[in-house]
Order: C-alpha cells, then structure tokens, then sequence
C-alpha cells in the first residue's frame, strides 16, 4: 500500500519534512517513489506539487493526516495557505475567572436593564390621584 508522508530531515530540535510517496512497510527515511515538495514547520514554508500529490491520491494512495491538511490548505503554487488559530488556551484557573467576569457582565447589564424599565413604568402607568 502507497503512502504519502512526511520524511523528517534537519538537525536536532529544527525539523524540516520532505512530502514522499513510499510504499507503507519502508521506513521512515528509506528511499521514496517519488518526492513531492518540502515543509518547513518553523517557517511555515512549504513547496508542494499539488498536482502529482492529487494525482497519487486518485491512484489509491494514501495520506497522513499531517499530509492531507498540507494538501488542502495548499495553493495552487504550492505554497501554504497558513491560518493562525485564533483561539488562546487558557488553563482551568484562566478559564473560571473569564466565566466570573463575563457572569458578572450579565448581571451588571440585567440590573441595567431592569432599572430603565422601571422607569419608564411609572411613568407610564402612574396611578391617579383622587381628590
């Protein structure tokens, strides 16, 4: 069975990747079919042959999940469509003090709100006097 993945190259603690086709059973630095482009995950650099990878892909091939979000956020130049996630992590001490505040928010904004529609109540509905 063919597969595409990624061959690691570069020193220790600086990786960079070569997208190969090989055969399954062949490790991970053994000689590929054929080499399709190269990524660099300091850099976000990469240079892939869309093509000749959609191409394996239709043949049977089959990519790593690593490889297949390389190939879809690819352009057609090869080069990554990179997205920064925009979402932070935050640990669980983070997380409960941001669910306090944001409590704490409502609750300021509802005794806002009851507020003005108290006011405006009575003036509205004010009874009349009697005389």
């Amino acid at each position: 069975m063919l597969k595409i993945r990624l061959k690691r190259l570069g020193a220790k603690k600086a990786p960079t990747y070569r997208v190969i086709v090989i055969n399954s059973t062949t490790k991970r630095e053994g000689k590929p079919i054929e080499e399709l482009g190269y990524y660099n995950p300091k850099t976000k650099e990469m240079k892939l042959n869309k093509e000749s990878a959609l191409a394996w892909v239709s043949k049977g091939a089959q990519p790593t999940d690593t490889v297949k979000y390389l190939i879809t956020n690819c352009n057609d130049d090869g080069s990554l469509n990179y997205k920064k996630s925009e979402t932070v992590k935050l640990s669980k001490k983070a997380q409960a003090k941001k669910a306090a505040e944001e409590e704490a928010k409502k609750a300021a904004e509802a005794a806002k709100a009851e507020e003005a529609s108290a006011e405006e109540t009575p003036a509205d509905e004010a009874p009349a006097e009697t005389v």
